[in-house]
């Protein structure tokens, strides 16, 4: 089955990331046709659209903008996400280096449908490459005349500024972002208020992931009724699924949101390596409660994961196969979310440490049986009680795996070893 492309317009083209082959491809035509529109009218055909946030939460994209005050005498501000620190996303960084003008046209139109006048572009700092494409990408974009004073002779003026950032999974949550834009560390902001009513340097501020930006355009040119039409009712529009782990083919997969897994891992990943079964499965990210080989025939759309327990997300879709150690699994997520916690919130920074250190105890042979329950009490106290959802982002995963598959913990503790380097050992295939 050939892939939908639709936001992945790029993977045909050659220089794509160049603005001379952005608008030989179409480019640049959204944004002359809405700014011939009245902004509350391009909110609302994103709003018809259906589009949904890609950065995660997938909290409706039309309504988010609706919540900037229409009269307020603050300066209004849009920051893009381009942080990308989820462990098995990918998405972000491919349309940043591979089609930047794509995010820059949906920027350009976000703004001028909020009224903000400038735009901070937010990329994660081991993304050095992104960074100078898109450095390139947006001086083009003023010698073209789509940045800066007057654009396209509208009366509509924009500045774009890319800000680095050093590193830090926290500050791909939003107000943790918005405290590293503006010099502070990148500790979450409790909420309300909302960034829409007090956000970068006490203004309003939308907040929009890179995939969610790139869509714009789409539905801006083709209309809201074509992006509905994809997908489901409550989950319009294609995804950009990042597929990995131990499948045959790796990749991105732009497909019509609410595919079933199964056919996202059997038909476009070609399987397991080696025709291994699977065991596992996290569909949306490190963060999401993975799913067992009974749960394949999920669509992967935001309500139906969400239903089963757990979620899209960034749609990160990592896939583990029989020998995989799941007790290491739960223990590397649990070292990676106590590495990144800001450690303003007790839960957090006790509750992953403690979590990293039971499940090391565990996997090292040393652990004890009433260790299970009280990783599941010390999961159920950090999801839903702190600031932001690192915590939870931890706690989901990791209760998940223990629930799912405690038959593998229990026998760590009564062979007071990992059963799994033995077992495998010898039947490891060259790659």
């Amino acid at each position: 089955m050939p892939e939908m492309r639709i936001i992945r317009s790029y993977v045909d083209r050659a220089n794509s990331e160049t603005i001379e082959s952005y608008i030989a491809s179409g480019g640049y035509t959204a944004l002359p046709k809405a700014l011939r529109m009245d902004p509350l009218e391009v909110i609302e055909e994103v709003k018809k659209s259906g589009l949904r946030g890609r950065g995660g939460a997938g909290f409706p994209t039309g309504i988010k903008w609706s919540f900037i005050p229409r009269d307020s005498k603050k300066p209004v501000y849009l920051c893009c996400n381009a942080d990308e620190s989820e462990p098995g996303s990918f998405k972000d960084r491919e349309i940043i280096e591979r089609d930047p003008h794509q995010m820059l046209e949906g920027i350009i139109i976000a703004c001028y449908a909020i009224n903000a006048h400038k735009c901070y572009i937010y990329i994660r700092g081991e993304m050095p490459k992104g960074a100078r494409i898109l450095e390139r990408a947006i001086r083009e974009a003023y010698e073209k005349g789509f940045l800066g004073e007057n654009i396209l002779g509208s009366g509509f003026s924009l500045d774009v500024i890319l800000f680095r950032g050093a590193g830090a999974y926290i500050c791909g949550e939003e107000t943790g972002l918005l405290e590293s834009i503006e010099g502070k560390n990148g500790e979450p902001r409790p909420k309300p208020p909302f960034p829409a009513q007090v956000g970068l340097f006490g203004c309003p501020t939308i907040i929009n992931n890179v995939e969610t930006l790139a869509c714009v355009p789409h539905i801006i040119n083709r209309g809201a009724d074509w992006f509905a039409s994809i997908g489901t009712p409550k989950n319009t529009g294609t995804k950009i699924y990042g597929l990995s782990g131990c499948v045959n083919r790796p990749g991105l997969y732009e497909l019509p949101l609410g595919i079933p897994l199964r056919e996202l891992i059997y038909e476009y990943g070609e399987g397991t390596r080696f025709g291994r079964a699977i065991k596992a499965v996290s569909p949306g990210g490190s963060s999401s409660a993975v799913l067992t080989a009974d749960e394949l025939d999920i669509p992967m759309d935001f309500d139906s994961l969400a239903k089963a327990g757990s979620m899209l997300g960034t749609a990160g879709v990592t896939v583990i196969d029989e020998s995989t150690c799941m007790v290491r699994v739960a223990q590397n997520l649990a070292h990676f979310y106590r590495d990144e916690s800001c450690g303003q919130c007790v839960q957090c920074r006790e509750g992953t440490w403690w979590l990293e250190k039971m499940l090391t105890r565990i996997e090292e042979g040393r652990g004890r049986m009433e260790y299970l329950d009280t990783i599941l009490d010390a999961c159920s106290q950090m999801k839903g009680t702190t600031i932001c959802a690192l915590a939870d982002g931890c706690a989901m995963p990791v209760e998940s795996i223990v629930r799912k598959f405690r038959h593998e913990f229990e026998e760590h503790i009564r062979l007071k070893r990992c059963p799994f380097e033995s077992r495998y050992m010898g039947v490891w295939e060259e790659d």
